[in-house]
């Protein structure tokens, strides 16, 4: 298995080349030079797998540069009931006949990003293991990632995690979960700014080459591979578990705001798992239900990008959505570097019209968008007609999802995050707080170290270099640097 870029211009490399590199060096994202393909008698014989062996059997397929025996090592020591309080890892709910909630918020974090910012956490450290370097991660988050991430590589020597994020754009719970850690290998980034501003600054530090190898810069956003690549693996787990036999299809709701979650569901798709619809669902920053409804591709201003309750999908440049494209186009690296050169310029694209929009019906996406009252009203319906308390961004899905619900077809709903983490949400629509999960009670209260930026590249630049030269792997954080914990 080799990796391509979706702009063309990086020669063929392993996997293990590409993991910790984040973008490739034309700008372009790396992909698969093609989907393995899971037979009907493989699917069929996965039934009984635990999850850690469901695992290996999907990422093995993608992965064939470490040995079966370490990757093996690293499933399992990433997929345990003590790291996601379940032995099932990702257990499905039943609210109705045909109708599923996947439990993807049992990890450490509380949100979905656990389940592959764990492994990521693992697969580095075992790269680094072999190499001796360190890594300095760089990453965006618009509320889950970055906890998932600083909580995946919390401690772990050799590897420094530079997160950044929209400066109260978050809820109080996610902003502590970053804030309040006091690893010395972990610096928080609050951004003046929204979102895609963090996640601009990212791209431009990437796409830095000279800047990136001298530093060692990764990182594990879902621009990185293996992010999307231990995603794959729970489509796969809901479709067993709402099912009994391969005859059936089954449609996903997928709350969507950077295009990773339902990317990963896309790849499942294209490998042969039986998915009728991949529902893309959006909160009032709809570009990509724009796009799925429309053709027209128009990434919004900073100006445009609404603060909402389900937050961690306030974004309105989705990162991934040119891997979905580059397969759309039929993997035409010249095309998707045409397209995005006007997406990168600050414009958009139009495919209505065009022979790639007569495709999609080929892929199985279809959209819609939620709001604010929508959220309410479906947490408050959830839980008086199942008694299931859910969190505002799965209501997005689950709302969005039922409009789509088709007769016969089983709809899951990807879960999102716990409901405690968006507490605000919960008490407008129950009026109360949400249950808080043991060793919590007190998090918002916890003292907090970070800094505050405005949206530069290089005074971001300037800090991790800062940072590195003054790292001492035993001070925490705030004897690091004078500035921290106060503005830059």
């Amino acid at each position: 298995m080799r990796y391509i870029s979706t702009r063309g211009g990086m020669p063929p490399k392993k996997f293990s080349q590409i993991l910790l590199a984040g973008l490739a060096p034309d700008g372009g994202l790396a992909m698969p030079e093609a989907y393995p393909a899971v037979t009907a008698a493989e699917l069929e014989a996965w039934r009984g797998l635990d999850y850690p062996a469901l695992a290996f059997e999907i990422v093995s397929r993608f992965v064939d540069d470490i040995s079966a025996a370490d990757l093996r090592g690293i499933l399992a020591r990433t997929y345990t009931a003590g790291a996601f309080r379940s032995d099932e890892i990702t257990p499905l709910r039943t609210l109705e006949p045909g109708l599923h909630i996947l439990g993807l918020s049992n990890g450490p974090t509380l949100a979905f990003k656990d389940i592959a910012m764990q492994l990521l956490g693992n697969l580095f450290e075992h790269a680094l293991a072999r190499t001796g370097e360190d890594l300095n991660i760089l990453g965006a988050t618009s509320g889950d990632t970055g906890p998932s991430a600083e909580h995946a590589m919390r401690g772990k020597r050799g590897i420094r995690v530079f997160m950044l994020s929209p400066q109260g754009k978050m809820s109080r719970f996610q902003t502590a979960q970053m804030f309040s850690l006091k690893e010395p290998n972990i610096f928080n980034i609050a951004i003046r700014g929204v979102f895609d501003d963090c996640q601009d600054i990212v791209k431009a530090v990437s796409n830095d080459i000279t800047f990136k190898q001298r530093h060692r810069i990764g990182t594990v956003n879902s621009i990185n591979w293996a992010r999307i690549l231990a995603q794959v693996v729970y489509y796969f787990k809901g479709y067993l578990a709402a099912t009994t036999s391969n005859a059936e299809q089954v449609s996903f709701a997928v709350p969507s705001g950077n295009f990773g979650n339902v990317c990963a569901g896309h790849v499942a798709r294209m490998m042969g798992l039986p998915i009728r619809r991949l529902i893309v669902a959006t909160n009032e920053n709809d570009v990509l239900d724009e796009f799925f409804r429309t053709g027209c591709y128009r990434p919004r201003a900073t100006t445009e990008t609404v603060h909402t309750s389900s937050p961690s999908m306030d974004i309105s440049k989705a990162s991934n959505f040119e891997r979905f494209i580059f397969d759309l186009s039929g993997r035409d690296t010249a095309r998707v570097k045409e397209l995005w050169r006007a997406v990168d310029k600050g414009g958009a694209f139009d495919l209505s019209g065009t022979p790639l929009w007569e495709r999609m019906a080929d892929f199985g996406f279809v959209s819609g968008a939620s709001n604010h009252a929508a959220r309410i009203a479906t947490i408050r319906e959830t839980w008086a007609r199942y008694g299931e308390l859910i969190d505002p961004h799965t209501a997005d899905g689950l709302k969005v999802g039922q409009a789509h619900r088709e007769e016969g077809v089983p709809l899951v709903c990807l879960e999102t995050a716990l409901p405690v983490k968006f507490s605000d949400s919960i008490v407008e629509a129950l009026g109360r707080e949400p249950e808080r999960p043991a060793g919590y009670e007190n998090l918002e209260s916890l003292p907090q170290r970070y800094v505050v930026m405005n949206a530069d590249s290089d005074a971001v630049k300037a800090f991790i270099v800062e940072q590195v030269a003054g790292q001492d792997w035993g001070t925490p954080p705030a004897l690091l640097s004078g500035a921290y914990g106060a503005d830059v």
